[in-house]
């Protein structure tokens, strides 16, 4: 097995927590949004990352304002990528968060 794991299994855990939250966040558009598009949605995921436990994960507390402003920023450096991304956002993003935050 290549890399370390411990960091490995982190990342997967960040990861399946931003998916978890993505799910939600879909749901959430659709029932109280009337299936509209999120305009503030990185406040949204960081209001439920940071209490879904993701300050566990990344081993100290973070505050949902500086994630929303981790997610905004992270999104726009993730939609950039020419030609296009090669891994989904949240793996993206867990990587991001791993070995920064």
């Amino acid at each position: 097995m290549t890399g370390d794991s411990t960091a490995d299994d982190r990342i997967e855990a960040i990861r399946d927590l931003l998916a978890e939250t993505g799910a939600a966040h879909g749901r959430y558009e659709e029932g109280e949004l009337g299936g509209v598009y999120d305009q503030a949605w990185p406040r949204w995921y960081a209001g439920y990352a940071v209490d879904h436990g993701i300050g566990d994960l990344i081993g100290h507390p973070v505050t949902a304002d500086e994630l929303a402003a981790y997610f905004a920023s992270t999104n726009a450096e993730f939609e950039a990528i020419q030609p296009k991304p090669t891994e989904p956002w949240a793996a993206y993003t867990a990587r991001r968060i791993a070995a920064e935050l």
